[in-house]
């Protein structure tokens, strides 16, 4: 029997992505036609799809993890229309405990055939590249912050330091106490280890000093003004600004309010049964980082802006301050979201809220 003819056809493909692997099904016509597990190679799959489904309209999707995006280029510049999900938003039946690479994907093929699988933002690769150099931030201040937690432990082994010591690090403080054990004559093993972890501490310091200095000197004419305006909201620092403008950029992406927050994770949990709809907690889709850097700010937002203060005082009467605080966050991330995309820098304003305001703050109740 010859090859099934795809021509004009569409053909959805759930594709499950590991490291060595591909696990590849096809849906055409409501109809698993093709189930498949390749090395994972961009080329191999791609001459798959050209040698399986000649003629048709391919369309893949793959769940947002590990493998970045460079598969997602590979494909499109093949002229396969492909799309990233995040793996939350694959739906999931409520007795089905059992998952395998192949189930994976055929979820996947089914519910991106029913229209049902929206696609998140993929960055330009410029965009990637800047996210690596913020993200590199990131992993060494969790490393620094590591060494710190080590050297306070080491300290207060030898009572050198209270239980409840809040102090910041800093390189004053570290040759102090270094100066302390020191004179105290303290064995040479543990001058040694609070020597060495001070040095480490110190370099991770001095790198992010120089991260800091590159990133910045990175920065295009285009991207100092976004800085500005990110900067602009209350609670957002320059290092914050940075962490924001290299995840969100300019914001265009976002057409609506109801887009950022999915993105985000501040969206509600919704809950139906008939006519009856209920919201819960909040999806936490996105990036976890992202929400934190809101929620912080919210705490500073509600001090330094009076509307915000206005609406945060209501929330915590209706709700508790857990969600009247995730509701600042995301009124703030809204707010900002207007102010990027227009160009213009965050202003507090002083007038009590409008009466349409106040019908809104109930949007802001969700749950962290």
């Amino acid at each position: 029997m010859g090859k099934y003819d795809y021509t004009g056809k569409t053909v959805y493909m759930g594709i499950d992505v590991h490291k060595k692997t591909y696990a590849c099904v096809s849906v055409c016509a409501g109809e698993i036609v093709k189930k498949d597990t390749m090395p994972a190679s961009p080329l191999a799959l791609i001459n798959y799809i050209k040698n399986n489904f000649s003629g048709a309209i391919v369309e893949t999707v793959y769940e947002a993890g590990f493998s970045g995006f460079h598969l997602h280029r590979k494909l499109i510049d093949a002229g396969v229309k492909n799309r990233i999900v995040h793996p939350g938003s694959i739906e999931v039946a409520t007795r089905d405990r059992v998952k395998t690479d192949k189930r994976d994907a055929k979820k996947m093929a089914v519910q991106l055939s029913a229209g049902r699988l929206r696609g998140i933002y993929i960055p330009t690769l410029e965009q990637e590249a800047k996210r690596s150099a913020s993200r590199l931030r990131n992993s060494i201040v969790k490393l620094r912050h590591q060494v710190g937690q080590k050297i306070k432990a080491l300290l207060f082994t030898q009572g050198l330091i209270p239980m409840d010591d809040d102090t910041a690090l800093s390189k004053r403080w570290l040759n102090q106490k270094i100066e302390e054990v020191e004179a105290l004559n303290y064995p040479v093993g543990f001058y040694y280890t609070l020597k060495r972890y001070a040095d480490k501490w110190l370099s991770f310091t001095n790198d992010l000093a120089e991260i800091k200095k590159e990133v910045l000197m990175m920065q295009s004419d285009e991207e100092k003004a976004l800085l500005l305006i990110y900067e602009s909201a209350p609670g957002i620092g320059e290092i914050t600004a940075l962490k924001l403008k290299d995840e969100l950029g300019d914001m265009q992406q976002f057409t609506s309010e109801k887009k950022l927050f999915n993105y985000l994770g501040f969206t509600p949990v919704e809950y139906s049964s008939g006519e009856n709809v209920h919201q819960g907690h909040i999806s936490r889709q996105g990036r976890a980082m992202l929400r934190h850097i809101f929620v912080e700010a919210a705490w500073i937002a509600v001090r330094r802006d009076p509307q915000l203060n206005e609406i945060y005082k209501r929330l915590l009467i209706k709700r508790g301050s857990k969600r009247a605080i995730v509701g600042i966050a995301r009124r703030l991330a809204g707010r900002l979201r207007s102010c990027v995309r227009d160009g213009t820098l965050y202003e507090i304003k002083k007038e009590a809220l409008s009466a349409e305001s106040t019908d809104a703050i109930n949007d802001c109740c969700v749950t962290s």
